[in-house]
């Protein structure tokens, strides 16, 4: 049996996914591993990629954009290993990252799911790598700039859990499904991904089931590098919609025992952050449309 199984979804992720296979191959030296790739039928020549490139990777194709929890569910279920890293695409992943993330899991068997570090494109952390149970009260501290003015509150910052040490081992609440290592027994336990979810939210909510089940999850210093946006377009009515729908979808998952008007309250301010976002998508485009319009590849050579 192999210790890990690697699970990548693919959606038109062609120029990352090399990169990312190749890490992971080498961050997989010593450990008995396999690589499950699904692809959610991309039109950039994905699958044609890896079969030419990366024979020694399963290639999965779903037969449609079924969305990342289910095909994430169809790479876990063709998977027989103790330990089933759910991973990004546009990710590269650590030298030791896998080795010390799987030698955690080993020595300490109450976690059911660890995270990383993770590194923006700049260099810089990533604030997700570590965050809270996002209750009400949780996100309203954080939306009306309380946990950036508090970054050491246990109580105002728990969003981002930001008072934790970047350097050391920490429990936290939510894994980033960016780079979530699971324990197969604790999957057998709560369940796979919620497939209500299509793509934002899944994550979440597996993380906040195992920890009602007793499981811990917890944050390691090993390190990946997140191109966040890379296979997706944020600026898109289609992205707002999907994103805020898999944030009332949660709430009204977790929640359902909360008041009824604060339930309600809760969910107004959620329909009304995405309308914002959709306001502020237009200006974004039209500055990028612009930028298109003056400067062409033409004008680059000149």
């Amino acid at each position: 049996m192999k210790k890990l199984s690697v699970v990548i979804v693919s959606y038109n992720a062609r120029q990352y996914l090399g990169p990312c296979i190749r890490s992971v191959e080498q961050a997989m030296k010593g450990i008995d591993g396999e690589i499950i790739v699904v692809d959610n039928q991309s039109s950039d020549g994905t699958v044609e990629d890896l079969k030419a490139h990366f024979p020694q990777v399963q290639v999965v194709e779903s037969g449609g954009n079924i969305g990342f929890a289910k095909a994430n569910n169809i790479g876990i279920r063709l998977s027989h290993s103790p330990y089933v890293l759910l991973l990004n695409p546009d990710t590269v992943v650590g030298a030791n990252t896998l080795r010390q993330t799987v030698d955690f899991m080993e020595q300490h068997p109450q976690v059911g799911a660890a995270g990383v570090q993770m590194l923006n494109a700049d260099g810089t952390r990533a604030p997700e790598s570590r965050r809270g149970r996002p209750t009400a009260l949780v996100a309203l501290y954080k939306m009306c700039g309380l946990a950036r003015l508090f970054p050491n509150s246990h109580r105002f910052a728990r969003y981002y859990m930001s008072w934790l040490s970047w350097s050391e081992p920490a429990e936290i609440d939510v894994i980033s499904g960016a780079f979530a290592m699971l324990r197969r027994k604790a999957l057998d336990q709560v369940g796979l991904l919620d497939e209500d979810f299509f793509m934002y939210g899944e994550d979440i909510d597996l993380s906040c089931r195992l920890l009602d089940a007793g499981w811990h999850n917890c944050y390691l210093p090993c390190k990946i590098v997140h191109y966040k946006g890379g296979c997706s377009d944020k600026t898109t009515v289609s992205y707002v919609r999907v994103f805020y729908k898999a944030m009332i979808i949660y709430y009204r998952k977790h929640h359902a025992q909360t008041n009824f008007c604060i339930r309600k309250l809760v969910e107004l301010a959620i329909w009304i952050r995405a309308l914002l976002a959709m306001i502020g998508i237009l200006p974004s485009r039209l500055v990028r449309t612009r930028v298109k319009t003056i400067i062409t590849p033409q004008d680059l050579l000149t």
